[in-house]
């Protein structure tokens, strides 16, 4: 963990190793969410970055109307 720090606009910057690690660009949005006594950030990525991302998922769930029509 590396510590920063909030200037005097709240603004803070993201390390480096961090950007790099989950491939953060200039410009990009993030959600900022309070969780628990945090700060989270997450990048907001395009939907197309989603594709496959649930490939090989078992999608053989039972649902609820199924289990009510059995009743």
């Amino acid at each position: 963990m590396k510590p920063i720090t909030v200037s005097p606009k709240y603004q803070v910057v993201i390390p480096r190793t961090i950007r790099e690690q989950i491939n953060i660009k200039p410009g990009q949005k993030m959600h900022v969410i309070a969780y628990s006594n945090k700060i989270v950030l997450i990048p907001v990525r395009p939907i197309q970055e989603a594709r496959g991302l649930l490939k090989g998922m078992d999608a053989d769930v039972q649902r609820e109307e199924e289990e009510d029509e059995e009743r």
